[in-house]
């Protein structure tokens, strides 16, 4: 089901902190320098640095460098291989509620 459970663990670490989540959400709109991706969430650019390099480290963000600006910018596709192995519990649960939503409806027609 997933090729990559190595590459997933790294993007469910990277998804597991609300800095990191907020930053992805942010660059979904436009590509940010990690000074911008900082300032809302006021912490340092040290700390702001540090949330990106493990962004990257799942492949869920690209930097480029030019003198001193870091721009940084999505990468979604890992994203995607995380959502496939979501999705595949999502199915099972809903056809366990399903299953159970029609036993309890047919013990409530017996009754």
């Amino acid at each position: 089901m997933v090729e990559d459970p190595v590459g997933m663990d790294a993007v469910f670490h990277a998804l597991a902190h609300e800095a990191r989540r907020t930053m992805l959400r942010r660059l979904a709109e436009r590509e940010l320098t990690v000074g911008e991706l900082a300032a809302p969430l006021e912490m340092s650019l040290a700390a702001a640095s540090k949330h990106v390099q493990v962004l990257e480290r799942a492949g869920l963000v690209t930097r480029t460098v030019t003198g001193r600006r870091h721009v940084c910018r999505l990468e979604a596709a890992p994203l995607a291989t995380a959502s496939a192995w979501l999705n595949f519990y999502q199915r099972h649960w809903a056809d366990r509620l399903d299953a159970l939503e029609a036993l309890l409806t047919e013990e409530g027609t017996t009754s």
